[in-house]
């Protein structure tokens, strides 16, 4: 494989042909995050230019296919806001969009391709290919398959069939290299010897993908193919069968390629489906927002400008061009996904960001009972919560010390906080704000930093013992504003119960 010239704006935005993209996963296990980001970047494409944004299932695997996976995909796209013109639930001109429906296109399809002479059987055993494939690469020769059916004879066929043999279908490559200019990588060239014929039709008749997915492009009128790096090997089989369907007439032409760089995980391995940090649900029970996690996705392998990573995703439909994606791989993050994230929610006006956080504030993660949730003082508490978070999950462990009957039980902290005398300086806090008038949080902070000066202590070294007895923890929210919402009887009550605790 050969690469020259750079990407450039592709032949059917040049004549102002609105472009046709599609996204096609196949509805097996949960989806992940490589596959939201190839999604992202198709529905970006298509929004920008004007376009079309074909969803279309690959469920031709039935063994590894299932309806629960095809219904997270379709809650996931919904979640994330990436809607689509034609596909499931959506209809459009080439339904239906799963390829389990359209196997009847598929046979029809493989016939004229033998017919043409663009294609012919295999009868090849798995055995014989292995043994032909070992044979050629102990003498160094290229390993793909040979062509032994290629032009078999008559004769030849009706002995194969009268063994029983059962054939696949292959295509039939042609025998000089395939050039091609990819969005992402420019000119690409590909030799023959490193492009063998290959299988579009199992021996039980079922198609295989290396049919079907050129098929519905064509079919579709897929203009531009924006997809993942590993497929990029497939893609000269793909523009030789692309042509055999333009002289059968199902296809109108050969649609422009992108493909989009790796996204790598631990050790610099592409992340793959198994790794942990991979699964979109694990964002989305963290409380990720998806205007968060799609601007971090889009960082992988495109830039929105050299100074600024958080955008919103108007601004990134604006400025996406699929020219400026980066061939090489890109890392993901989770430090710096969480920080963009942190960005976007307090983006988020106040009341938008209370919807957001309601379903960590009910069964099953909040740990209080629904009867001791006060709405009034979670709307109080929430500006100054908004600026601390960085999922929203975390909202849980935040204002917990609202809704318990108690404090949560934090050992280490308590262990922490509760050192030199903190009785006294206790004692003294609470006298100081049982005394105070509690109009204000600026009031409260006089009334510790008053209690801490008795004492010899800093505000910061005062008001630790006074943080962990009303909320646990060491850490949390703006330590006034949470008493002001907490109020003057629960917060005594708590100072006189780690009182008690801390009595000999």
């Amino acid at each position: 494989m050969a690469n020259a010239n750079s990407p450039k704006l592709s032949a059917p935005l040049e004549q102002g042909v609105p472009p046709r993209v599609r996204f096609c996963p196949s509805p097996t296990g949960n989806p992940h995050v490589g596959l939201v980001r190839t999604a992202l970047f198709n529905w970006a494409f298509a929004r920008h230019h004007g376009g079309t944004m074909v969803f279309r299932i690959e469920d031709t695997d039935a063994a590894r296919d299932s309806e629960e996976s095809y219904q997270q995909l379709l809650d996931a796209m919904r979640w994330l806001g990436l809607d689509w013109d034609e596909g499931p639930e959506v209809g459009g001109p080439h339904a239906p969009y799963r390829q389990s429906q359209r196997t009847d296109i598929y046979r029809d399809v493989a016939d004229r391709l033998l017919e043409g002479g663009y294609a012919y059987r295999c009868y090849c055993t798995a055995e014989e290919l292995d043994e032909r494939r070992e044979a050629a690469r102990a003498a160094g020769k290229p390993s793909g398959y040979d062509g032994h059916c290629r032009d078999l004879t008559a004769e030849q066929v009706s002995a194969y069939e009268a063994e029983g043999r059962a054939a696949i279908v292959r295509f039939r490559m042609p025998d000089e290299p395939i050039t091609f200019r990819d969005l992402v990588r420019g000119e690409l060239t590909f030799t023959p010897d490193n492009v063998p014929d290959y299988g579009i039709v199992r021996a039980n008749g079922a198609p295989l993908y290396t049919l079907v997915n050129p098929v519905d492009d064509a079919l579709m009128e897929i203009t531009h193919v924006l997809r993942g790096e590993d497929l990029l090997s497939s893609t000269p089989r793909q523009i030789a069968l692309y042509k055999a369907l333009i002289d059968l007439g199902v296809a109108k032409s050969v649609p422009e390629f992108g493909h989009l760089p790796y996204v790598m995980g631990e050790g610099n391995k592409k992340l793959s489906k198994r790794d942990p940090q991979s699964s979109l649900n694990l964002y989305r029970e963290r409380g990720f927002l998806p205007e968060g996690l799609l601007n971090y996705l889009s960082l992988l392998g495109w830039s929105f400008s050299a100074d600024q990573d958080v955008f919103t995703i108007p601004q990134m439909i604006e400025k996406f061009d699929v020219a400026d994606v980066n061939a090489n791989p890109a890392r993901f993050d989770l430090k710096k996904a969480e920080a963009i994230n942190a960005d976007h929610i307090r983006m988020l006006d106040v009341q938008a960001f209370i919807a957001a956080c309601e379903p960590w504030l009910r069964a099953p993660h909040a740990p209080w009972a629904p009867e001791d949730f006060d709405r009034e003082a979670w709307e109080r508490i929430a500006p100054h919560a908004q600026t601390r978070l960085t999922v929203l999950s975390e909202i849980t462990q935040n204002v917990d010390f609202l809704f318990l009957k108690e404090p949560v039980e934090d050992e280490a902290s308590w262990q922490k906080a509760m050192k030199g005398d903190p009785a006294a300086l206790l004692t003294t806090a609470r006298a100081e704000l049982e005394a105070a008038d509690w109009t204000s949080p600026e009031s409260l902070k006089d009334a510790v930093l008053k209690a801490g000066e008795e004492h010899g202590l800093k505000l910061g070294k005062a008001q630790a013992p006074v943080r962990v007895a009303v909320t646990g923890r060491t850490v949390g929210l703006p330590l006034f504003e949470s008493l002001e919402v907490l109020g003057r009887e629960k917060t005594l009550a708590r100072i006189d119960a780690a009182l008690a605790k801390l009595a000999p």
